[in-house]
């Protein structure tokens, strides 16, 4: 049997993707259209970042959402500590440890807006699938879940040409879903006007909303 890797908790390995990130192909194509999808939803007094890294994605949002507060969840040190430092006293803000493999910690609350970017996939595909239902829990009525995620190609082949467009061998952290898995995924659990509202290859927005 493959033993699950994730590599994410090495300070280097994060710090060589925070210096590269930039030259990911259409990586800004999938940031816009997350701030455009929310442009349609309702307001947005709390967000929830999970695997916030550090804190680019939740940096984003509250910068759109300026009235907003978020809290970050992440496991790495490095990561942890960039977030902290990018947000400095930001009374908006809550960096909190948290392993995904691991459910999500008690006394949250309730979000109107729960966003992950590039993550979730580092978790074994079961657990993606809890995590996912324990979103759903996180949610407040007429709230989304927006994850810009790293997906399965369909074949080998496209997965070959991903990475050549990439420039990088596959990461060995990954555990890839394909994006028909993960919004049938979504609908099960209860979330409704579930979409792919953006792909590049192996990147694609997935989101639902929970019923009001």
């Amino acid at each position: 049997m493959k033993v699950a890797v994730n590599r994410w908790v090495e300070p280097e390995w994060a710090k060589q993707y925070l210096e590269r990130r930039e030259s990911i192909p259409h990586r800004g194509e999938g940031y816009a259209a997350v701030l455009e999808l929310l442009a349609f939803g309702g307001p947005i007094a709390r967000v929830l970042d999970l695997g916030t890294g550090d804190g680019y994605t939740l940096g984003r949002v509250l910068a759109e959402h300026p009235g907003a507060v978020g809290v970050g969840l992440d496991f790495s040190t490095e990561m942890l500590g960039r977030a902290r430092a990018s947000f400095g006293d930001d009374p908006r803000v809550e960096i909190r440890e948290h392993d995904l493999d691991q459910a999500l910690p008690e006394g949250l609350g309730s979000f109107d807006l729960v966003v992950s970017s590039f993550a979730i996939h580092h978790c074994v595909p079961e657990r993606q699938r809890a995590l996912y239902g324990e979103v759903f829990e996180h949610v407040t009525p007429g709230g989304r879940f927006v994850n810009l995620e790293h997906v399965s190609s369909p074949t080998p082949e496209l997965q070959e040409q991903f990475l050549a467009a990439l420039g990088a061998e596959e990461d060995p952290s990954n555990k890839l879903v394909a994006v028909e898995t993960q919004l049938g995924w979504l609908r099960e659990i209860g979330f409704t006007d579930v979409d792919c509202f953006w792909k590049w290859r192996e990147l694609a927005l997935l989101s639902g909303c929970k019923p009001s």
